[in-house]
């Protein structure tokens, strides 16, 4: 992979975060976590309970803030993770890909979950960074090696 590459990406759990490890390994990237301002805690991700803060966020489609902001201005490629929150990606997720001029970057993304493969392939968030290119995402496990990842990103064409 010759361009300049940036692999970022939100985690509660850590599931996304090991994926995010060794796809940096992989892509021989640069890594970068999407921290929000006020982390979440249990309660906040209580899918069965219509006012913990991911519902509300997803409902009111909030943009919760970021506790630092990530320059993209050096990447020619930026990979976006992020676990599979009600078939999308979560909100903080919307904030970062809104913060950044993505103009002339490729944007893949990733994510994470035991089951959905709804809202892996980024198209959701196309609407978020229009003016970059994007190629079709994909689900992973912290299960899966970093040789997965490394042919994932060799089939990417990059």
């Amino acid at each position: 992979m010759a361009d300049k590459t940036l692999v970022t990406y939100f985690s509660v759990s850590g599931n996304t975060r090991a994926v995010a490890q060794k796809l940096a390994g992989a892509a021989n990237a640069d890594i970068e976590e999407i921290k929000p301002s006020m982390p979440y805690i249990a309660s906040d991700l209580k899918a069965d309970d219509e006012k913990c803060r991911a519902n509300v966020e997803h409902v009111v489609d909030a943009r919760p803030k970021m506790a630092s902001s990530i320059d993209v201005s050096a990447y020619d490629v930026v990979f976006v993770g992020y676990p599979l929150w009600y078939g999308v990606a979560p909100q903080i997720v919307r904030t970062f890909l809104e913060s950044q001029d993505f103009s002339g970057k490729t944007i893949v993304t990733f994510a994470t979950s035991g089951g959905s493969l709804d809202g892996a392939n980024g198209e959701h968030l196309h609407v978020c960074a229009p003016k970059a290119t994007w190629k079709t995402g994909r689900r992973f496990t912290s299960d899966d090696s970093e040789d997965t990842l490394a042919q994932w990103v060799k089939e990417l064409g990059l």
